[in-house]
């Protein structure tokens, strides 16, 4: 950049400050202009909670700026969770916090020596006027900020606003641990964040739902009568002190995401680019790590514009990753009600890894004892994680949790499997999962997905799938293989996956069928015939009649497929049954077939023998399956003899916008498991053995299903379990592989180090 940059800072918080401050330092000769419309100690909550990684970049970025801070910080390692009465701690978790307004201190006088001119209690000049003026706008006016809505075309944000009401608070003590306690009262659950920030102070979060807010009568109180009520709610808290309050009122979390973060030499930083809920104590932290980034990337690029895209490109991974783990906790707390009759210790930790960051293994290294403990109420014999604890359906005993998902291999002739599905189950089963699941099994020939789908609708067909039972019986005693029946309905009558998935087949298609004649992509497929009650028999009993083949064939259990917009998922979506009749409209009617199908399928499969569904519990997409309706689903296939329920998601509609990433999924399988009391299978990237104990021993699945990891390794199970050092009946090796079962010793990768620091000899 040729000549000094002219910047301008809207909002004096503490990622516009820490921007300014860290701008000004690396090159002193630039014009920083900070505007701020309160006054310099205005501020809103009372302490800030910045992690150690946070820390390390403002010790390399600006030291005499983590001094000062450090000067300040009040440490603490433990986390107090009361529940019903008993107080549950674990340690080992390392916070430091401080006030906010010690906080904007520090950096206002950093501001200040470093020559930042700074505006306060003055509005800045609307954003396109400073950016004719400045070379760079930093917009970081918070959740509400009128910079983004300014140009709301160009970074496109959305706003979700939530379903809890909160206050920030203060209490003059300092609470020995962050503490949550939760109140069970007449009006409904409430809950208390608390944390120290000084050593005679804490912030005090008081949270519940909109619903419980209203019933209590908050929303006919002032904010001086709520912080009294507040008090006296968690008297036994805060030891009888008083709360106090600043400027915060009762309000709703806000999630704020926005498509781009930056506008010509206009950019987006900390609450007006992206907020994360308070309950992982993340907006100050990232909106200082975004300074850190913006400086560091002006620094290094030639050019402006190039620094604000290398800028977005590098925060925003972290920030989506931070938001799925907000999201996750928000929600968990949302739902905090659900989880109250767990067990103390169950609740504790699953509290503790609510937003998936922290894990079982991690939490073991925090603190073992707790961890050990609820493992021990888990279940858990002595030097076994929870995935290798048995777990017992109906008349079917699986030795672990872990089961391999059905995955679509595309490779059956006229729907009968052959040597790819011997070797490809057989070498899953031989590599220690629990149960192994097939592929979809179509009912009909007219019920394939692809022409490379397998069937059992014949007996060559059953005799087999006969010859793969029998060696996953023979060969990996133990093991279950489970069998997954469907009708690909309106998603049927396509080229096989690689040759362009849900494409129609070039020749060859066959009519397809379903609830409504609704094509799943209008214009490539096919619009679907609309079943009318003599084709509905027909197909109820094929399911039937390929359940009665099944159990021949000596599957151990039966899953039936009403997932993924096939044909009984079809039926249940409001999204793709737009039927007038008897099953369609209501959800009770939607349900209709599904049910009659699956007290077919029961009736016709021994009745020792578990069976399970697989629902979409959500369509990712508007107007769809509500998580209302997935509960009420899983409800009335249990009611109609499911034995657990397999909670998928999506893949009903080609417009769908899931929220991928890490354990994306499981949510909707603990929100059926907690509200039912029923048994649930978890799928969707779960990828590590640390998620499958972490998920088990927080009461979230009961079991779960690993798809794409199995297929990179057929012994991730086995592998699991030599990485975490058991070697118990759970997993055992074949007989023919235990030579294999420790991890081959590899080259030497360190050097001798050295050991002597050779000095010149004296003259």
């Amino acid at each position: 950049m040729t000549r000094p940059l002219r910047v301008a800072v809207i909002g004096g918080g503490p990622g516009g400050l820490y921007a300014a401050a860290l701008l000004k330092r690396l090159d002193p000769a630039r014009d920083v202009t900070v505007w701020e419309r309160g006054a310099p100690d205005d501020t809103f909550g009372f302490g800030v909670v910045l992690s150690d990684e946070t820390l390390g970049g403002i010790e390399h970025a600006d030291p005499d700026v983590y001094a000062a801070l450090r000067a300040e910080f009040v440490r603490w390692d433990d986390i107090d969770i009361v529940h019903r009465g008993r107080t549950l701690t674990s340690g080992g978790h390392g916070f430091a916090a401080l006030g906010r307004r010690r906080l904007l201190e520090i950096l206002h006088e950093r501001c200040a020596d470093l020559g930042v001119r700074l505006r306060s209690r003055t509005e800045a000049p609307p954003a396109p006027e400073l950016a004719a003026g400045h070379d760079l706008v930093i917009a970081a006016d918070g959740v509400h900020s009128r910079t983004r809505a300014a140009h709301a075309d160009v970074f496109r944000p959305t706003v979700t606003t939530h379903r809890c009401r909160y206050i920030w608070l203060a209490a003059d003590f300092a609470f020995d641990a962050f503490r949550f306690e939760i109140a069970e009262t007449e009006h409904g659950v409430m809950q208390l964040h608390g944390y120290p920030y000084a050593a005679d102070a804490s912030t005090v979060i008081v949270e519940m739902r909109e619903e419980v807010w209203q019933a209590a009568g908050f929303d006919e109180l002032d904010v001086q009568e709520s912080v009294g009520r507040c008090a006296k709610i968690f008297a036994e808290a805060l030891r009888g002190r008083p709360l106090t309050s600043s400027k915060s009122t009762w309000t709703a979390f806000r999630t704020v995401v926005n498509e781009r973060w930056s506008h010509g030499g206009t950019v987006l930083l900390g609450d007006a680019a992206h907020t994360a809920h308070f309950s992982i104590g993340s907006g100050t932290k990232l909106a200082v790590e975004d300074a850190l980034a913006l400086a560091a990337c002006i620094q290094e690029q030639p050019a402006l514009a190039p620094a604000l895209a290398a800028y977005e490109a590098e925060r925003r991974p972290v920030v989506e990753s931070t938001q799925r783990a907000a999201a996750a906790s928000l929600r968990w707390f949302e739902d905090l009600a659900g989880y109250l009759d767990q067990p103390p210790r169950q609740f504790a930790f699953n509290l503790l890894t609510r937003s998936r960051r922290v894990t079982h293994d991690n939490l073991r290294l925090r603190d073992a004892r707790f961890t050990e403990a609820v493992e021990r109420d888990f279940g858990c014999p002595p030097g076994t994680p929870p995935m290798f604890t048995p777990f017992r359906l109906r008349g079917l005993t699986l030795r672990n949790r872990v089961v391999v998902s059905p995955m679509d291999m595309y490779s059956a002739v006229d729907g009968v499997p052959g040597d790819f599905h011997l070797v490809h189950l057989g070498a899953r089963a031989l590599g220690g999962a629990g149960l192994v699941m097939t592929e979809m099994v179509c009912v009909s020939p007219e019920g394939r997905i692809t022409p490379g789908c397998a069937g059992l609708w014949t007996p060559a067909q059953a005799a087999a799938w006969s010859r793969i039972t029998d060696f996953v019986h023979r060969q990996a005693p133990g093991t279950a293989i489970g069998v997954q029946l469907g009708h690909s309905g309106r998603k049927g009558s396509t080229k096989l996956m690689w040759e362009g998935i849900d494409q129609p087949l070039d020749s060859g298609n066959w009519p397809v069928v379903a609830a409504s004649p609704l094509p799943y992509r209008p214009g490539v497929n096919q619009v679907p015939h609309e079943l009318h009650r003599a084709a509905l028999t027909d197909i109820r009993e094929q399911f039937a009649a390929a359940a009665r083949r099944a159990a021949r064939a000596g599957f151990d259990l039966l899953e039936l497929h009403c997932a993924h917009g096939y044909l009984l998922s079809g039926f249940l979506s409001p999204l793709t049954n737009r039927r007038t009749d008897a099953y369609g409209g209501s959800l009770e009617r939607r349900l209709r077939f599904p049910l009659e199908v699956l007290d077919a399928v029961r009736a016709a499969w021994p009745g020792e023998r578990p069976l399970t569904v697989r629902i979409s519990a959500t369509d990712w997409a508007p107007g769809g399956t509500t998580a209302e309706e997935a509960v009420a689903i899983a409800r009335a296939f249990a009611e109609h003899g499911a034995d657990a329920i397999d909670v998928s998601t999506g893949q009903v509609v080609p417009d769908e916008r899931p929220e991928y990433g890490r354990s994306y999924q499981t949510p909707y399988a603990d929100r059926i498991r907690n509200a039912l009391k029923v048994p649930v299978i978890a799928v969707g990237a779960i990828s590590s053995w640390d998620d499958v104990n972490s998920l088990l021993l927080a009461g979230r699945a009961d079991l779960c299903a690993v798809g794409r990891p199995h297929l990179y390794d057929p012994h991730w199970t086995l592998h699991a379990a030599a990485e975490q050092g058991y070697d118990g009946p759970a997993a055992p090796w074949p007989t023919p592989y235990r030579a294999g079962s420790r991890t081959p010793p590899t080259g030497r990768t360190d050097a001798p180090k050295p050991r002597l620091g050779l000095t010149p000899p004296r003259s």
